[in-house]
C-alpha cells in the first residue's frame, strides 16, 4: 500500500514566500512556525525602537542616568511579573557570573551606545550594531572557540568596509563626531561578542533567570559611570517616557523574548534577529525624527548585513535560491 501524501498545507503551513526565505536565513528549522517568528520580528521592532528612545532621552538625562534607568526599570518590570505569578527568583551563589554578564551584555555597551546616539543617528546606531557576530566570531577565534574559514574571513572584511561607508563624508561634510560615535558604537558591539563567549562557557540557566539576573548585575555595574555622566539636564516628559520605553520594552520584554528564543531554537538562530533591527531602526528614526537613511547608510547597511551573514556561516546565494525553488 502507497503511503498517503502528506497534504501540502501541513508541508508548509504559511503560504507566504517570506517565512521560507527568512527560515533559510535563520537557519533554524524549528523557528519556521509562527510563535516563534512573531517573537523575532517583534524583537527586532523593540530593540530597532531602542535607538529612537536614546536618541529622545540621552541628551537631556545623560547617558549613565538613561542606562541605569533601562536595566533598573526592566530589572523591577521581571520582578514584578516573578511577583505577581508567584515565582522564586534566587541570585544566590550566581551574582559573579550576572555581573560579569550584565557588565558585558548590557551596563558598558548601553553607556556607549547612549554616548554615540548624541552625534549618531538611529540608522547608523541599528546598522552598527550588526557587528556584534563579527566580533563574537574574532574573539572566539582568539579563545581557540571557533575555527578560520575563508568564508567567515570574507564576511570579516565586508564588515569593515560597511563600516568605511558609514563613515564616508556625507553632503554636510564629515564629522569628527561621527568617527567617535563610530568606535563607541563598535566598542559596544565588541562587549556583546565577549558577552557572548563568556556565556558559551557558562553553565545554562533558565531564561527568565537569564533576563532578570543580567538585568541586576547591570544595574550594579552602571553605577560608577554615574561619577563620569551625570544628569544632563532637569527631566522631561518625553525623556521621562522614552526612559520607560527602553526600561520596560527594550530591557524587560525584549530580554524575555530574546532568552526564550535561544531556549527554544538556540543562540546562533535566535542572533538572527540581527538582520533585522536595522531595518527597524531605520524605519522609527525616519517615522519619528526625520532621519531618513542616505543612500552611503543604506549601502554600508547592505554591506555590513551580508559581512554579517557570512561570519554567521549563512550563504546568502544559497537561501535566495532555495527561496526561489520554493517559491
Amino acid at each position: 500500500m502507497m503511503p498517503r501524501p502528506v497534504p501540502k498545507s501541513v508541508s508548509r503551513p504559511v503560504s507566504c514566500r517570506f517565512v521560507p526565505l527568512l527560515a533559510a536565513l535563520i537557519k533554524g528549522p524549528h523557528l519556521v512556525n509562527s510563535a516563534n517568528l512573531a517573537r523575532l520580528v517583534l524583537l527586532s521592532a523593540i530593540w530597532g525602537g531602542s535607538f529612537l528612545f536614546m536618541r529622545i532621552a540621552t541628551p537631556v538625562l545623560g547617558p549613565a542616568v538613561l542606562t541605569l534607568g533601562r536595566v533598573a526599570l526592566g530589572g523591577v518590570f521581571l520582578w514584578a511579573l516573578a511577583w505577581l505569578g508567584r515565582r522564586a527568583i534566587s541570585l544566590k551563589g550566581q551574582w559573579k557570573h550576572f555581573l560579569i554578564l550584565g557588565g558585558l551584555n548590557s551596563a558598558v555597551p548601553f553607556v556607549l551606545y547612549s554616548q554615540a546616539s548624541q552625534t549618531l543617528s538611529t540608522a547608523h546606531l541599528s546598522v552598527l550594531n550588526a557587528t556584534a557576530p563579527a566580533w563574537g566570531y574574532v574573539i572566539g577565534l582568539l579563545l581557540h572557540q571557533e575555527e578560520w574559514s575563508p568564508r567567515r574571513g570574507l564576511g570579516l572584511l565586508l564588515g569593515l568596509v560597511g563600516v568605511a561607508l558609514l563613515i564616508l563624508p556625507g553632503a554636510s561634510g564629515w564629522r569628527a563626531q561621527d568617527l567617535a560615535g563610530t568606535l563607541l558604537c563598535l566598542g559596544a558591539t565588541c562587549c556583546y561578542g565577549i558577552a557572548a563567549n563568556y556565556a558559551k562557557r557558562s553553565e545554562a540557566r533558565e531564561p527568565f533567570l537569564n533576563a532578570f539576573g543580567t538585568l541586576a548585575g547591570a544595574s550594579i555595574m552602571v553605577l560608577p559611570s554615574l561619577a563620569i555622566w551625570p544628569l544632563a539636564h532637569p527631566p522631561t516628559t518625553a525623556a521621562m517616557l522614552a526612559m520607560l520605553g527602553i526600561g520596560v520594552l527594550c530591557s524587560g520584554v525584549a530580554y524575555l523574548l530574546f532568552f526564550r528564543l535561544v531556549q527554544d531554537v538556540g543562540p546562533t538562530s535566535a542572533l538572527s534577529v540581527t538582520y533585522l533591527i536595522p531595518v527597524f531602526g531605520s524605519f522609527w528614526g525616519g517615522v519619528f525624527l526625520g532621519e531618513w537613511p542616505s543612500p552611503a547608510t543604506m549601502g554600508g547597511m547592505g554591506v555590513i548585513l551580508l559581512g554579517t551573514a557570512l561570519v554567521t556561516g549563512v550563504n546568502p546565494l544559497a537561501w535566495v535560491a532555495r527561496w526561489r525553488i520554493k517559491g
